[in-house]
């Protein structure tokens, strides 16, 4: 079967996570708000909507060191879709008001005291279910083997003050099957919880993705390369990942020293063993990559380089020099996944940024994914610097003027030098809203897809951004305090612009 590019002609797309849309009772939810989102997206012809991993966040708030791989986050879940469907009664709807207006951010913790009292009132409802509705659940749970170890992994964090596993008792570190059966039983219900959540955010977003189907809006999700050390995934599958049974890293990732940093950087979370993989024919991974495509029509993957070779570095080390590139069976692995998928494409973009060598860029264009370029990384004088929109060749690429880990185009451009910024406009003809400069230059390039968050579109400042890499506070907490209708003509300006460069979809 031939290979073909999953994009084919000039595209739009904004990136916006969930937790930005406005409404929910404190972030956005899988409900009436994301739906609205979508049909703005649609009415001015925007084809593709990009957000972050769906998946539940560490403490700090990232969806990138995600406690499980496979789970939905339940800040999503959306309380009024449960009312109206009768898991809930109404006359709790008054604890579930809107927590967070007229606020930019959103508090974490209010996020998940709601999130336990919406699992106890889902439980008080459970019993009074029909048949019908316990036996989709029961044949949902069957189908989705994770939900239990992701059940009971929760569950023991909260017994155990959110402790990391390897800080648990024996029994429970090790995951001592027959131990951990009997203590379920007596756990039975905080389990149940946290599989009803995850059934009902699993049906909230299939009717979302089926919305956005409808409305020919093509999703685009996230997926890390690593999976955290304090995930169910690690716990569950020890011997995938380079850590001894009480949690000692073996070996941990990370990148070598760079222009950024003289130490390079640490990551702290485990390699894979890549023989244990390619041995149980890739199982894990493979089941991985089938739930996101199961949410998701596209899939940006993060650190791509991964799947080509990667950093090692022993467990034990306080920097990242003294490591070594090992090589990944990645394309073994993409082979079996597109056989998986059936599909003459890989619905795969290549997160390919940074230092980028050959065998990474072989493996990429054999497959044909695009690959990502950044307006932000262009003009730092350099001719030859990739990122330069003259210097971006071909058409298989998605170009952004920032990401969820950069500034706003708006405080990009006020903290550059004045020389920068003279020899910017001088070349560029940059206007007086250097955001929409960088959008319309973004547009103009040969990519197939241009994409920018929806804080360039509004020309926000850094008070909005979402996440500042290397830091781990005021992250990840930024909420559009303003109605879908109150932004629109910024979604119909950047819409018409696109329709300049045959950007828009035509029906």
């Amino acid at each position: 079967m031939s290979i073909q590019n999953v994009l084919e002609k000039k595209s739009l797309g904004v990136l916006m996570h969930p937790s930005c849309i406005p409404g929910g009772s404190v972030c956005g939810t899988f409900g009436k708000g994301a739906k609205e989102w979508i049909k703005k997206l649609n009415k001015h012809s925007i084809e593709y909507w990009q957000f972050l991993p769906l998946t539940p966040t560490d403490s700090t708030g990232s969806p990138y060191s995600s406690p499980s791989s496979f789970a939905l986050n339940p800040w999503f879940l959306d309380i009024d879709n449960l009312i109206e469907k009768g898991f809930i009664l109404s006359s709790n709807i008054e604890e579930f008001g809107q927590r967070n207006l007229n606020k930019n951010h959103f508090d974490f913790d209010i996020a998940d005291e709601l999130t336990k009292k919406l699992g106890c009132l889902l439980l008080q409802g459970w019993n009074s279910q029909s048949d019908a509705r316990k036996l989709d659940f029961y044949k949902w749970t069957s189908k989705n083997s994770w939900v239990d170890d992701y059940a009971t992994f929760t569950v023991i964090r909260e017994e155990f003050s959110m402790l990391p596993w390897w800080q648990w008792p024996k029994e429970f570190k090790i995951k001592n099957d027959k131990f951990l059966k009997s203590w379920a039983k007596s756990k039975s219900e905080e389990i149940l919880i946290k599989k009803l959540i995850q059934w009902h955010l699993d049906e909230q977003w299939r009717d979302i993705k089926n919305f956005a189907k409808s409305n020919n809006v093509k999703l685009i999700g996230d997926l890390p390369f690593y999976v955290s050390r304090d995930s169910v995934e690690v716990w569950s599958n020890k011997s995938l990942f380079s850590i001894l049974k009480d949690g000692s890293l073996i070996f941990q990732s990370g990148v070598p020293p760079d222009y950024f940093s003289s130490k390079g950087q640490l990551w702290g979370t485990p390699t894979y063993f890549w023989s244990k993989h390619k041995r149980t024919n890739f199982d894990w991974w493979r089941k991985r990559f089938k739930r996101q495509f199961e949410l998701v029509d596209l899939l940006r993957f993060d650190h791509f380089r991964g799947l080509a070779g990667y950093w090692r570095v022993s467990g034990n080390a306080e920097s990242a020099i003294c490591g070594k590139w090992i090589n990944s069976p990645g394309k073994t692995l993409l082979k079996k996944l597109k056989k998986d998928l059936g599909k003459k494409y890989l619905p795969i973009i290549a997160e390919d940024l940074g230092v980028i060598t050959s065998d990474v860029e072989n493996l990429r264009k054999y497959f044909k994914l695009p690959g990502m370029k950044i307006l932000q990384f262009a003009f730092d004088g350099n001719e030859d610097n990739p990122y330069l929109p003259e210097n971006i060749e071909g058409e298989n690429w998605v170009v952004y003027t920032g990401t969820h880990d950069n500034s706003t185009s708006r405080s990009w451009w006020e903290c550059l030098d004045e020389n920068s910024k003279i020899r910017i406009m001088d070349k560029y003809k940059f206007s007086a809203n250097p955001s929409w400069s960088l959008i319309k230059i973004g547009m103009e390039t040969n990519a197939n897809l241009f994409i920018a968050p929806i804080q360039d579109i509004l020309s926000l400042d850094d008070s909005s951004r979402l996440n500042i890499p290397g830091t781990t506070k005021n992250n990840w907490k930024w909420k559009l305090n303003r109605p879908l209708d109150e932004i629109e003509e910024n979604i119909k300006i950047f819409s018409d612009l696109g329709n300049q460069f045959g950007r828009n979809r035509k029906f």
